[in-house]
């Protein structure tokens, strides 16, 4: 369920103070039966003071835009790790996806390398398994990002069915060239440049030492 966006009293309050002084002085021009000329001017006065209220609440629906419904995600919260990696990448795996849970928008995330899953965490989708579709595959192919500003909105968002089904946003971000960090968010359009710019940059940490963990696997 979308939670309310908590300004929306305060965007709408100039509208309202606006209207009703300018409906409360037409009322008291109908009412007097005989105009002078103080109440002329008052009223002139008041009917500018309603405008500019008026105009303040237009220039805040610009200035303060609406931040984005967020909704609490279907699933269970949890830590899935494989366990036969490495103690030190699950160390940099754990620490990482701390780190985006507690400091992005992100609520659900996965780490997909060489076909395998090695992390879930957060609010966890119902299935467990990654089967990449046409835009994880376009993320491994190019190995450029790609950003699903608002999840409704593309009909390709159906293979994302590991992540929680009612998910607004997401990231694939490339780890080198063969596995992507999957983010997904509780709020569409929320993520912000430096959020992707942030993101970038710990995903190449990780592409780089899971391909060395890869590496000096097949050397031992």
């Amino acid at each position: 369920m979308a939670k309310p966006d908590q300004n929306s009293v305060l965007r709408q309050l100039p509208f309202i103070v606006g209207g009703l002084g300018g409906t409360l002085l037409l009322i008291n021009r109908l009412l007097t039966p005989q105009l002078t000329e103080s109440q002329a001017r008052s009223d002139a006065l008041g009917v500018i003071l309603s405008a500019i209220l008026i105009l303040t609440g237009l220039l805040w629906q610009q200035v303060q835009p609406r931040s984005p419904d967020a909704v609490d995600l279907v699933g269970e919260e949890g830590f899935e790790l494989t366990p036969e990696l490495p103690e030190a990448v699950k160390t940099e795996l754990a620490w990482a996806s701390h780190l985006l849970l507690t400091n992005t928008v992100t609520r659900s995330l996965v780490v997909f390398y060489q076909g395998k899953v090695l992390l879930r965490r957060g609010v966890l989708g119902k299935n467990p398994e990654v089967k990449p579709g046409a835009i994880l595959k376009r993320v491994l192919d190019q190995q450029k990002p790609i950003y699903l500003v608002d999840m409704k909105l593309y009909p390709g968002r159906i293979e994302f069915d590991y992540l929680p089904e009612n998910t607004q946003g997401l990231i694939c971000q490339p780890l080198g060239n063969q596995g992507a960090l999957i983010l997904g968010a509780n709020a569409p359009r929320s993520y912000t440049k430096q959020d992707e710019r942030w993101i970038e940059g710990l995903a190449d940490k990780l592409g780089n030492t899971l391909s060395q963990s890869v590496q000096s696997n097949v050397n031992g």
